[in-house]
């Protein structure tokens, strides 16, 4: 039972670390797609993210299972509206970063992620009406000085930054209110906006801006797998999410924005003032404040047999 509960938690860990691994080296792609508009990109990343998580669920054996789940949802407008919003919120999460990171800006979008745990705590608390301990709420002042810090120093508010969390922990939020699981929410949320991305698409080529051709060059086959590049880390995710503790994820989500913080300044030559320096350093230490009362408020129940569900 030992040996089984270990290899979960080894599985599980390596699942969610392969997923913010493949999320922080993201920009890289990105890049190599950058002679393609970032608004094709997006309709790309929808239309062929769709299409391959149809074949999962079909390889998966799943399909059936999700037409069954998606006639539910049909039933019910409220989960529909929630679905249609979050479908919303995605796309413009995904146009911005991709956008973001083709500007020279992936020092601003990984300030983002590491904003967004905060964010999505707060959205619990006005929305879902869930309470902060002291030292949670000590984390959010440290977050606070730091983004103020930026702004007063460039003389405006770090605003791809304060996109990219606000309109992820959107999304996470409603995720947690409609309640579906991570591949059947995401293949209908695409699914939503599949037609919206397959019109301009079909415009864009119209019109002869479309940056996409029928061969085999090596920019079609870049953009067709910017749906697996979607897909796939929310696989990974949610293969290891199921067999982690929820404190573990916590600690692991911070891999990606790191990453993408090193591959900004090291490989893409992104500049990384003394501001920064500052403003991340205060963050880093919301986040580290943030995690440990968050890991000691998961892991102290459990040494009671009651609260053994949680693990």
């Amino acid at each position: 039972m030992e040996l089984k509960k270990t290899n979960e938690f080894v599985i599980g860990t390596a699942s969610a670390a392969g997923a913010y691994l493949l999320w922080g080296i993201l920009p890289v792609y990105w890049k190599s797609i950058n002679s393609v508009p970032s608004d094709q990109i997006i309709a790309h990343r929808v239309l062929w993210c769709f299409l391959f998580l149809v074949l999962v669920l079909i390889f998966a054996g799943r399909f059936r299972g999700f037409l069954h789940e998606l006639r539910g949802v049909m039933a019910r407008p409220k989960q529909v509206a929630g679905l249609c919003t979050a479908s919303l919120l995605i796309s413009i999460n995904w146009y911005l970063y991709i956008w973001a990171v083709n500007d020279g800006r992936i020092v601003e979008a990984s300030l983002g992620y590491y904003i967004n745990p905060l964010v999505s705590v707060l959205l619990g608390i006005v929305f879902l009406k869930e309470k902060l301990s002291l030292w949670q709420m000590v984390s959010f002042l440290l977050a606070f000085v730091g983004v103020l810090n930026m702004a007063v120093s460039f003389g405006a508010l770090p605003w791809v930054s304060l996109a990219l969390a606000v309109t992820f922990g959107m999304y996470g939020l409603l995720k947690k209110i409609v309640s579906l699981d991570a591949i059947s929410g995401l293949t209908i949320e695409t699914m939503i906006i599949a037609p919206l991305a397959l019109a301009y698409l079909a415009y864009a080529f119209k019109s002869g801006t479309l940056v996409f051709s029928f061969g085999f060059s090596h920019i079609t086959i870049l953009t067709m797998g910017a749906g697996v590049v979607t897909a796939a880390p929310l696989l990974l995710f949610a293969a290891g999410a199921n067999r982690l503790p929820l404190y573990a994820v916590g600690f692991l989500q911070y891999l990606s924005p790191t990453i993408s913080l090193l591959l900004g300044v090291f490989l893409y030559k992104e500049s990384f003032t003394t501001v920064h320096l500052v403003s991340f350093s205060l963050i880093w230490a919301a986040l580290i404040v943030f995690s440990l009362a968050t890991t000691r408020s998961f892991i102290k129940p459990a040494a009671t047999p009651k609260s053994r569900s949680f693990q």
